[in-house]
């Protein structure tokens, strides 16, 4: 028997942090700080790591990209964030809304797997240091970059196509502040056992597939750090990894709890404070792990500051 109140709505509100109307201007105020501040760590990354010779190497490539990654999952975000906090109206478009799903999903994918790859090529640079510029050639570095994406569209097409296919009940209204994959099964009017089953199969695999890879990766350079001899080469092995360590700490906790678990335990605005850290708190904090825990990062930035000196 049809359903009268199903309906496929021209467009969702999203609430976004409105049922806390006296956090307003703060709110905008610090993540429109954090966005800026992004930008602005990101595009560092990407123009140091271009500019400066010395750190034309695969570990920095793949840095590079990272930040190009970091800049696109937060700009999927946090421009309709701030509109929200402005403009009288909440709404985003049906289209609207599948589109950005479709590029956060791409982006977060990819993110996922360039710190896999990047746990990869550290492996390769302690464990196998004579044979790494041979192992991590130019065109190794691409397929695996290549692979990355590909991983993020293929994952992304296949989310947006179940999910944006569900049909809606009378409401239209996301209680979150972007179209993320709980809130819109919340709303869905239609059988979401088989969208939530890929959904958790599909998440499970790339994101377990992509820790243990890291896990692997990092219990090998822990053995061959340890049979190192000299505590000062011990410690410069141990300190080229900090960084990345950190990073894929943090993005793959958050990960993991928003997305990998079989039920919905947690009040909305425990996965609204979640999803605002790995959507826009980790893509500001990774230039800023790779540049103030980072020695050959910190040197890059000194030369090219004397180099400006010197211009002038």
């Amino acid at each position: 028997m049809e359903r009268s109140d199903i309906y496929y709505p021209e467009e969702f509100i999203l609430i976004g942090f409105m049922d806390h109307p006296e956090l307003r201007v703060p709110l905008f105020m610090l993540f429109l700080v954090i966005y800026l501040a992004t930008l602005i760590g990101n595009i560092g990354i990407i123009l140091l790591t271009r500019i400066d010779t010395q750190l034309h190497t695969p570990m920095y490539f793949f840095l590079r990209n990272l930040s190009i990654v970091d800049i696109g999952y937060s700009t999927a975000i946090a421009p309709k964030l701030l509109a929200t906090f402005l403009a009288e109206s909440k709404s985003i478009s049906f289209s609207g809304c599948a589109v950005q799903f479709f590029f956060f999903c791409v982006f977060v994918t990819t993110e996922g797997c360039l710190l896999a790859v990047m746990a990869y090529d550290r492996f390769i640079a302690i464990c196998n240091p004579l044979l790494y510029f041979a192992i991590m050639s130019k065109k190794i570095c691409t397929i695996l970059l290549v692979g990355a994406y590909t991983c993020g569209l293929a994952s992304s097409t296949v989310h947006t196509i179940l999910i944006f296919s569900l049909s809606f009940c009378s409401s239209n209204i996301i209680n979150h502040f972007f179209c993320d994959v709980p809130p819109m099964l919340k709303l869905s009017c239609s059988d979401t056992h088989v969208t939530h089953t890929v959904h958790f199969i599909l998440s499970t695999a790339i994101a377990l597939t992509t820790f243990l890879i890291v896990l692997v990766s990092y219990i090998a350079i822990v053995f061959a750090i340890l049979r190192i001899r000299s505590s000062q080469g011990r410690h410069k092995a141990f300190s080229t990894c900090a960084s990345h360590l950190t990073t894929v700490t943090i993005f793959f906790g958050t990960i993991i709890f928003m997305y990998i678990r079989p039920g919905s335990n947690f009040s909305t605005d425990q996965d609204k404070i979640v999803s605002m850290f790995y959507t826009l708190v980790i893509s500001l904090l990774n230039p800023l792990i790779y540049s103030l825990r980072n020695k050959d990062v910190k040197d890059a930035i000194c030369r090219i500051a004397d180099r400006v000196t010197f211009l002038n």
